[in-house]
């Protein structure tokens, strides 16, 4: 076997650790009425896991995990909900910590835009994995080598079991950094994003691209338009544009906010982006309350300003009998380099 830990640790009290920061997914698909997942075999540790890797400088968690998965199973991935990630120490003495998403095959038709919008990844490395393979989850757990690698592949199965394993997003971002209304003499319909704001513009798509968005609909206003404009050029999309997303607008009219948000929870099919402002969000989030339960309601974002600018609130969607369900939702703030 190999020299990589089989447990989740901690470093001593008070003992400065590096951390390897490093992600992955649990791809899963069902057949014969059984949830399969896929595992890799890494030749050099002799062992069978998750496909997973270390971020690369600037990249983010969610663009490393889809990298990574394709990089060692040769083929492209869409991220579903966060699973529980790991902390171990490497053999150098190194805190690794995981963060992993069940994800699902891309898939030609269905998810172009996302593909669209990403780079092209490296092929195997038949050096690094060796074998891929396709099996039923109970067969997994014995077939991997760290007891610790069950913790996401049974949360991942618990959420098969509540009808809440196939999702698809609704991801809320407040625009990037804008131009001052103080140093802005125009119109506020019309006031720019900084150069920082067209950098985190860019660092957004492929954050985007991970969870395959193929619907984006954003305020009129130009630093809503600008935010969401790199992703709509990578993905070959044709943004909707509505005047109820704007600040105006919405003080006049919260319900119209609420009613386009409703409508993409119950009436979409495939992983939308709705781009508005920051006065705005309390009533995208009072909807996805309504639509949430529990805990996912409670750990949405309650303070004013809600989202930093330049940041996204990832709402991860399971169509249910009874109608749409906010199931899971976590945040992503894209670092510019």
């Amino acid at each position: 076997m190999g020299t990589e830990p089989t447990t989740a640790t901690s470093p001593p009290a008070g003992m400065h650790t590096p951390v390897v920061m490093t992600a992955g997914g649990i791809v899963w698909r069902r057949r014969a009425g059984n949830v399969q997942v896929q595992l890799v075999h890494r030749p050099r540790y002799d062992d069978w896991s998750w496909p997973k890797g270390k971020l690369e400088t600037g990249e983010t968690f969610q663009g490393a995990a889809i990298r990574e998965v394709a990089e060692e199973t040769g083929k492209e991935i869409v991220l579903g909900r966060p699973l529980p990630g790991l902390q171990y120490l490497t053999p150098e003495g190194r805190v690794k910590r995981v963060h992993y998403w069940a994800s699902r095959r891309a898939r030609r038709g269905r998810d172009t835009a996302g593909l669209a919008a990403r780079v092209p990844v490296a092929p195997v490395d038949r050096e690094e994995v060796d074998t891929v393979e396709w099996l039923d989850a109970a067969d997994a757990v014995s077939r991997l080598t760290r007891a610790s690698d069950r913790g996401p592949l049974n949360a991942l199965l618990a959420a098969e079991a509540e009808g809440a394993l196939d999702t698809r997003v609704l991801v809320i971002a407040r625009h990037g950094r804008a131009v001052s209304r103080t140093s802005w003499h125009g119109g506020e319909r019309d006031r720019p994003l900084t150069p920082l704001g067209h950098g985190q513009a860019a660092a957004l798509v492929p954050v985007l691209a991970a969870y395959g968005v193929e619907h984006v609909i954003s305020s009129r206003w130009e630093r809503c338009a600008t935010t969401i404009d790199p992703y709509v050029r990578a993905a070959g999309l044709r943004p909707s544009y509505s005047e109820y997303l704007t600040e105006a607008q919405h003080e006049r009219s919260p319900s119209r906010v609420a009613a386009t948000v409703g409508e993409l929870l119950e009436e979409a099919t495939e992983s939308s982006l709705i781009c508005t402002h920051r006065p705005v969000l309390p009533t995208v989030l009072d909807v996805l309350t309504q639509h949430a339960e529990g805990a996912v309601a409670d750990g949405l974002p309650r303070q004013d300003p809600f989202l930093e600018p330049g940041e996204v609130l990832v709402a991860h969607v399971a169509d249910t009998p009874s109608g749409p369900r906010v199931v899971a939702t976590e945040k992503a703030s894209p670092q510019v380099w």
